[in-house]
């Protein structure tokens, strides 16, 4: 088991497995029973600079593009339903791969088609992130998100980022009632 992290806690990657050179990005959640609708959720990635802002839109990890330049970042597949245990959704990064001026991957998660359906984190539970040692399978870090999030319609669940020779993972728990068109225009996505 790995370092359990609460909102805004951060842990050295490299620290904790010397060597890691690639990880997978888990996240998962449950379906609330009380409402009878049934929705999806998505995982996406963020390739950022130095400034924050997105590398370029294929940077943009999500369910219509699955990959990042040279594979860098691949999001493994979309899960429609959240049903079961563990992850619902993985995205692998290949740190080795990542260029020199990429500083960071955020995570996301957004619920498809929320205004549509009616539809808010309000109605997700067990909402969580992990990072896994691929080499090993060893889970390095997770964050649980607690918050209520009842007007929601997307999340940012947490980041790898670099800090000088070193990966770090810090967990964010930010909440957009602007959905993931949201996350992306925050990010500079052009869309």
């Amino acid at each position: 088991m790995g370092i359990s992290l609460t909102k805004g806690g951060n842990l050295s990657l490299t620290k904790a497995a010397p060597g890691l050179t690639q990880v997978s990005v888990g996240l998962g959640w449950d379906a609330r029973t009380t409402t009878g609708v049934k929705f999806d959720l998505d995982a996406s990635a963020l390739g950022l600079g130095g400034d924050g802002r997105i590398l370029s839109n294929e940077w943009f990890v999500f369910f219509n593009q699955k990959r990042s330049p040279a594979g860098a970042i691949e999001h493994r597949g979309d899960n429609r339903t959240g049903d079961g245990s563990g992850d619902d959704e993985v995205i692998a990064v290949d740190l080795s791969a990542l260029p020199p001026e990429l500083n960071s991957v955020t995570f996301a998660a957004s619920v498809y088609e929320a205004e549509q359906n009616g539809v808010s984190f309000g109605q997700v539970r067990n909402a969580f992130i992990r990072v896994v040692n691929n080499s090993d399978q060893s889970e390095l870090a997770r964050y649980d998100l607690t918050e209520d999030a009842s007007t929601e319609t997307a999340m940012v669940f947490g980041e790898l980022y670099r800090s000088g020779e070193e990966w770090k993972f810090r967990a964010i728990g930010q909440g957009y009632s602007t959905g993931l068109s949201g996350i992306a225009a925050d990010f500079g996505v052009a869309l």
